[in-house]
């Protein structure tokens, strides 16, 4: 289950009691996608790779991450421990569709707040059917 989404520098997604906590990992998971982005030799992904990975567990989470080619980071706090990759994958490209619609929108000031209603009710529809497989 998807318990926080976030565009980082913009705004993050949670409907937890426990908000805070997550935007305090959020906030940690920053430093490795800095040193992932600053130090592609050492960690997985090469620099035209967007999906980050697994960005580090904790005891009750996993956290991933997504790097745009406009340097904007979406980070994903789940709390299924035996998430697949391959889930992880479709929801950042899903969501990434769905930030790009957003902030495409000529009403859209650059930098602030997305507050489309439509992009608030496709975020829902996507994180509710994250891990759903089509077999």
């Amino acid at each position: 289950m998807i318990v926080c989404v976030a565009v980082v520098g913009h705004q993050s997604f949670t409907e937890a009691d426990d908000a805070l906590k997550l935007h305090h990992i959020v906030h940690c998971s920053l430093d490795v996608v800095d040193e992932r982005v600053n130090n592609p030799k050492k960690s997985g992904p090469t620099l035209n790779e967007t999906f980050l990975g697994l960005l580090y567990p904790t005891e009750n989470y996993k956290v991933y991450g997504y790097l745009t080619n406009t340097k904007v980071k979406f980070i994903l706090v789940t709390t299924d421990l035996d998430v697949r990759d391959v889930d992880v994958r479709n929801f950042f490209r899903r969501f990434h569709a769905a930030y790009v619609d957003a902030v495409s929108n000529p009403f859209h000031v650059p930098g602030k707040k997305i507050t489309s209603r439509t992009f608030a009710e496709r975020v829902s529809n996507i994180v509710k059917s994250f891990g759903l497989s089509s077999t």
